[in-house]
């Protein structure tokens, strides 16, 4: 599909326009001169511009009315097979209207949109509606080999036929399509074309697995701390590529809303990380796309590092073949310390409290020598149900070498319902303050709290230092 374009006719759309692009990256903006001043391009003429990008194929996304679009467009409309998508976006972004173009994945598109923008989209298409899945259009990496049997296929499930499946795509079972072992339709997937020129017959549509789709493909993602606004866009678009989504169950929740209906999703509890990772490994070995989710950063104290394990440990040899990528986050240390302005402005360092996978001795340690160092510091895993004095410990051995009123910054669910940052001296630190989705920061010395106006209060550690140690 060719990058999309964003039309515009004022530059009070710009802002909905530059929320879209984050989600689609490769997108440009089109504002009509004179009335838009930060468009990436301009144009003199609505209807001309929007019908040369139509019949040149090109994605369109107007942020504008939709009869405007569909008067603008309606001439060139005659083979349904190659109009490409066209979207009506309310200026405000409370509404996303696919119109046209649902054989080029319109339809995905404006869930894309939607999500980003936390409205629902406006899609009337009954099979997509009621299978949750397009026949019509199939995920990226398979091809329908018949399209012109497609339209009485799918009016003949929709009269309420059922349909048996050969061969295997998740995408198709894992949908609600009407799947009978004794239907008189049938849908059959091929890793190769062995029709031999022969037709399918027109109860029988035939999806070709094509050769690019079999090479596996792992992208280790850190959705950011929660907020849907901190998750990049690279990361955006890896999920919305990926055939499956292996990962915590919390965190799959918080990216729910981008899940396409064909993604097959592997949840897991949160201890099982090294098993987590060989599903996904496995899976990616099998010709599929996969994303491991975590939260945050998946280098740090994540996901990342668990796949690297298990490849070392195991080092089967059908995983040689996988690509693998990375696709960094916003960690929870850097949310929580926008919260509060730069407590991390200078050196700092990040220690977990939990003694799961290091002892408590390594830790007590750790502690120590940042404390004696004068790092700021960040403090993952703070307390748990099985863990409950290891915060105070800390606390003892971080007053050895920091005073009293030391800046401590507590911030609670972050990025997600029920946030909570508090600040409050290192003294009045307490096991109450804390749990396990809690990040922790301890200033150093030279870490100050100061005040914007009589409200406001920002919190930061200068970037000079002349402390001797």
């Amino acid at each position: 599909m060719k990058a999309p374009v964003i039309v515009i006719l004022t530059e009070t759309s710009v802002t909905v326009a530059r929320q879209i692009q984050t989600v689609l990256k490769s997108s440009v903006v089109y504002g009509l001169k004179d009335r838009t001043q930060s468009a990436d391009f301009t144009y003199t003429n609505f209807g001309e511009t929007l019908r040369e990008l139509f019949q040149t194929g090109t994605p369109i996304i107007g942020i504008c009315a939709a009869g405007i679009l569909i008067r603008t467009v309606a001439p060139l409309l005659s083979n349904k097979w190659q109009e490409p998508p066209v979207l009506a976006i309310a200026e405000d972004g409370s509404a996303v209207v696919p119109l046209l173009g649902g054989l080029q994945g319109v339809n995905d598109l404006a869930r894309q949109i939607a999500a980003l923008l936390q409205v629902s989209p406006a899609i009337t298409t009954t099979g997509d509606i009621r299978f949750k899945t397009t026949l019509l259009s199939p995920p990226v990496g398979y091809r329908l080999v018949n399209p012109d049997d497609a339209k009485g296929f799918i009016s003949d499930l929709l009269a309420g036929e059922k349909v048996k499946i050969i061969g295997q795509a998740d995408w198709l079972t894992n949908s609600n399509l009407p799947i009978s072992s004794d239907a008189n339709l049938t849908i059959q997937i091929q890793e190769k074309n062995s029709l031999d020129g022969a037709n399918p017959s027109p109860d029988c549509l035939v999806y070709l697995v094509e050769e690019s789709h079999k090479t596996g493909k792992l992208a280790i993602v850190g959705t950011g701390p929660g907020a849907m606004d901190w998750m990049s866009p690279e990361v955006r678009e890896v999920l919305a590529e990926a055939t499956d989504w292996v990962g915590y169950k919390t965190y799959l929740n918080l990216v729910e809303a981008l899940r396409k209906p064909e993604i097959m999703r592997h949840e897991s509890d949160n201890r099982v990380e090294l098993d987590r990772a060989e599903i996904a490994l496995d899976l990616a070995a099998q010709g599929r796309s996969v994303v491991l989710v975590s939260s945050g950063d998946p280098g740090i104290y994540a996901m990342a590092s668990a796949v690297f394990e298990v490849i070392e440990q195991k080092a089967k040899p059908e995983w040689d073949a996988i690509a693998i990528r990375v696709c960094p986050g916003i960690s929870a240390m850097q949310g929580a310390a926008a919260r509060v302005g730069a407590p991390l402005g200078h050196d700092f360092c990040v220690i977990s409290l939990s003694d799961i996978l290091k002892s408590w001795d390594v830790i007590a340690q750790r502690i120590e020598l940042a404390a004696q160092a004068d790092f700021a510091i960040a403090f993952y895993n703070p307390v748990s149900k099985e863990r409950t004095w290891q915060l105070e410990k800390a606390k003892e051995i971080l007053l050895r070498w920091r005073e009293p009123q030391t800046p401590v910054v507590l911030v609670q669910n972050l990025g997600r319902n029920g946030e909570k940052v508090t600040v409050k001296s290192l003294e009045q630190l307490t096991l109450e303050d804390a749990d396990m989705r809690t990040v922790i920061l301890i200033g150093s010395s030279k870490t100050r709290i100061i005040r914007q106006g009589k409200t406001k209060q920002w919190i930061y550690t200068p970037r000079h230092y002349s402390h001797p140690i």
